[in-house]
């Protein structure tokens, strides 16, 4: 299974991430940025750097061990990717903050790196990243436009916020104890892995057939 923390910079990821991966069996742990990140990034970039760790998660998934992910990969970009269909299942949550606790933290890590302009731009991607993750219909041209050829975005793009397969959990660690959301995460972790071996996870395996099937017999 690929598990996915997404969301704007300086919200918590990485540390929620390898926190709970202490609390976690059979739990590989990678931040997408690891397979380094250009100085100018393509408007191609992040769609083939998804792709790539989704082939990861797929190697993982050979030996029985799920892989949580941070990143900033929204689950629309996720679903879109050309090997997506062959993961055991998908699962996305959005790790955010307080825009003014956001400015702080990043001021704190690097005082003198971000203009406020750029702050601004970091606020406005997790804004919208609120909005994708309740509702697909929501401004999905930020992540479509100008996208890589491979990108199947067909796969969803007639969903509505309805869809039970339209889920991306959230957890908000603007006055939340590290703990408290460590522990957060990990139930939301486990859930994901019952509901997979139950047979109820909405984005289990053949996710992309039940698109089709449901609109066969409409």
């Amino acid at each position: 299974m690929l598990l996915v923390l997404t969301g704007s910079r300086c919200s918590g990821k990485s540390t929620l991430a390898f926190a709970v991966a202490e609390r976690c069996d059979r739990l590989a742990v990678h931040d997408s940025d690891e397979s380094g990140v250009p100085r100018n990034p393509s408007p191609h970039w992040r769609n083939h750097n998804t792709e790539e760790w989704i082939r990861r998660a797929l190697d993982y998934q050979a030996d029985r061990v799920d892989l949580l992910l941070t990143g900033q990969a929204p689950l629309g970009e996720i679903l879109a990717a050309p090997s997506a269909p062959m993961l055991n299942a998908i699962a996305v949550c959005l790790i955010d903050v307080a825009d003014e606790e956001r400015r702080r933290r990043l001021r704190q890590r690097d005082s003198d790196r971000w203009p406020e302009h750029e702050l601004d731009r970091f606020n406005n991607w997790a804004a919208w990243h609120h909005g994708h993750a309740r509702d697909p219909r929501h401004r999905p041209d930020v992540i479509t436009a100008n996208s890589a050829s491979a990108m199947a975005w067909h796969r969803w793009s007639s969903w509505t916020a309805k869809d039970p397969r339209w889920q991306t959990n959230i957890i908000d660690t603007t006055e939340c104890p590290r703990d408290t959301a460590v522990s957060e995460l990990e139930t939301w972790l486990n859930q994901q892995r019952q509901c997979l071996r139950s047979g109820r996870h909405p984005l289990r395996r053949g996710w992309e057939a039940q698109r089709r099937s449901s609109e066969a017999t409409s």
